[in-house]
């Protein structure tokens, strides 16, 4: 019995919406972009239309896998919603500097962001990268998504397509 509860338990800690999670704002920390920008992520916005936020790192190779299956829809994403992809690297201050080289190398066309003392994972509660959450065009964050399978980006599109109205 031991083990049916817990193949039922496992499934639902990857792709559960935590009810305490709908309509909550970003929470407001302090990141830098890879060139040394500081951005308030409580600020983050993108004129009414929705946004991603991803965290990730470069010692994930899930999390490397969904934003390259993302990055080859991504213009058609853009080009249909308006929606802005901001992915959080959650390296810390020792693999931090891999971090532009490889998104460099890979051309993505996403925000980046550097998270290395996990303040704004902490704040969003982000327990095993990757995770995605899709904000609304009032900030407000409508869905959240743990770990990656091959089509996950597929029900993230389904998602963005309903909260951006097209």
């Amino acid at each position: 019995m031991k083990k049916f509860i817990l193949l039922l338990t496992i499934p639902m800690m990857f792709f559960s919406f935590r009810d305490e999670d709908k309509g909550k704002a970003i929470p407001n920390v302090t990141l830098k972009d890879v060139n040394g920008n500081e951005i308030k992520t409580g600020e983050l916005s993108n004129d009414g239309k929705p946004m991603i936020i991803n965290f990730w790192a470069t010692w994930c190779s899930p999390c490397k896998r969904e934003l390259e299956a993302i990055s080859e829809v991504y213009d058609d994403w853009v080009e249909e919603t308006g929606v802005v992809l901001y992915a959080v690297s959650i390296d810390d201050e020792k693999t931090k500097s891999r971090v532009k080289p490889y998104v460099d190398g890979k051309g993505w066309d996403y925000v980046i962001l550097l998270d290395p003392n996990s303040d704004f994972r902490r704040a969003l509660g982000v327990n095993n990268p990757p995770q995605t959450f899709l904000v609304n065009g009032e900030g407000k964050i409508v869905w959240t998504h743990n770990s990656y399978s091959p089509g996950d980006e597929d029900e993230l599109h389904e998602k963005l397509v309903e909260i951006s109205g097209k």
